[in-house]
């Protein structure tokens, strides 16, 4: 049961978070975009995390540029506003599930988030 509250935790949680990202970066106020984003980020967050993962470091930088990488073609902008909507993402996802994981409801690790 906390696997399916935290998978699902965090791709509400991970679509919350790219839609503040893009808002505040991009202007972007599309909540099916951000979510759409979100499952995509959590599918190459698995994958690429299964690939490159388990490289000390070096693995983590990898996944988060590809994690990057699809925020940067799902939105209008360069690079530094893809990273900054990946940052906020994170940051988001990191406060909603440390709070659901205080109060019991899920775990402090995320699916599709970098480093959470």
């Amino acid at each position: 049961m906390v696997f399916v509250t935290t998978f699902v935790a965090s791709l509400v949680t991970g679509g919350l978070g790219v839609y503040v990202g893009a808002r505040l970066a991009v202007g972007e106020e599309d909540p099916i975009n951000a979510l759409i984003t979100g499952v995509i980020g959590a599918v190459v967050w698995i994958v690429s995390g299964a690939l490159f993962g388990w490289i000390p470091l070096l693995g983590q930088l990898l996944v988060l540029f590809v994690y990057t990488w699809v925020v940067n073609r799902r939105y209008p902008g360069g690079w530094g506003d893809a990273l900054q909507i990946s940052l906020v993402a994170w940051l988001v996802t990191l406060l909603v599930l440390s709070t659901l994981a205080a109060l019991g409801f899920a775990t402090y690790r995320a699916i599709g988030i970098p480093f959470v």
